[in-house]
């Protein structure tokens, strides 16, 4: 299902609404009152549905039902639901628990995938501008991963620092009209890495969904 599709995602939505009333109706009293009592209120305040991340009607990567107008344009749609969908998933925390190493062994977080995905946008358009390549901001790839000292203003720095690579390499890519185009050094065509990018972030956003859960418990969308 496309992310940002409105019947896709309206039938979802029904799908998890029957199938979560079907679940409690075949709980036990006592478990469904359990399940209420500990859930957040934030969750069933803010959210038609328990376990959805937003009232469907305020998605932000709601389209109004219609398909994207061609190749190119659905490629940017995935790529920009993709991003909300890893925005959305830190929302709400401070640095410290954005920080939090919160499914051991690994030693990924939250705020470490935001400073991965700013170098790796970095590196894209480094890929479409190899004459112009530019420094890392973080030390590298890797390196990003690290959040020794997160606080308020690496957290603000971070998030201003990844919507400038994304509009940087976002104004690289336009400028190909061509999808076929091969692009710098390696020669990758502007299909090949629009669908790179895709896959980038939704590899992400799902390490995003367990890391955010482990933090507070929460869930969906």
């Amino acid at each position: 299902m496309h992310p940002g599709s409105e019947f896709g995602r309206r039938q979802s939505v029904q799908i998890l609404q029957a199938g979560f009333r079907t679940s409690l109706v075949n709980a036990s009293s006592e478990a469904q009152n359990a399940y209420m009592s500990t859930t957040p209120n934030r969750w069933t305040k803010a959210s038609v549905y328990p376990d959805m991340w937003v009232d469907p009607d305020d998605d932000p990567r709601n389209t109004d039902g219609r398909s994207p107008d061609g190749e190119a344009e659905t490629q940017l749609e995935f790529i920009r639901d993709y991003r909300s969908t890893l925005r959305m998933k830190c929302e709400g925390l401070d640095a410290e628990q954005l920080a939090m190493r919160s499914v051991p062994p690994s030693t990924m977080s939250l705020l470490g995938l935001l400073r991965h995905m700013v170098e790796v946008e970095r590196d894209w358009c480094n890929w479409i501008t190899a004459d112009e390549t530019r420094p890392s901001l973080y030390g590298g790839l890797d390196a990003a991963f690290s959040t020794s000292g997160a606080d308020a203003d690496m957290l603000a720095r971070t998030w201003s620092d990844l919507a400038a690579e994304q509009a940087t390499t976002d104004a690289e890519v336009a400028k190909y009209e061509d999808l076929g185009t091969r692009l710098g050094e390696s020669q990758i065509a502007v299909r090949e890495l629009q669908i790179h990018r895709i896959e980038e972030y939704a590899r992400h956003c799902g390490h995003a969904d367990l890391l955010r859960e482990c933090i507070d418990g929460r869930t969906g969308q």
